[in-house]
């Protein structure tokens, strides 16, 4: 299961456990037991970004997680999740 996350200032669905930074969220499936699954694994890569070294530790563009290689527009969770051109 993919969720695009996209980081936003105002109306955040979650936020990071570290830093506070909000993200809504575009999901490819909508069973409950999916999603707790899928929120798991969003916070642990939130909190693994910290550790990258990077300046800028979340992506301002939309990231998947789990992350994939491929373009985000053409990913299950963007176009199953009707997510909007911005948070591509």
């Amino acid at each position: 299961m993919q969720v695009l996350l996209k980081s936003v200032e105002n109306d955040a669905e979650t936020r990071c456990s570290i830093c506070g930074q909000g993200f809504v969220m575009f999901w490819e499936r909508q069973t409950k037991a999916e999603r707790a699954e899928a929120l798991r694994e969003v916070e642990a890569t939130l909190r693994l970004q910290h550790h990258t070294g990077n300046a800028q530790v979340h992506p301002e563009k939309g990231f998947l997680v789990p992350a994939w290689d491929g373009p985000v527009a053409f990913s299950g969770a963007a176009i199953l999740g009707n997510a909007p051109v911005w948070a591509l």
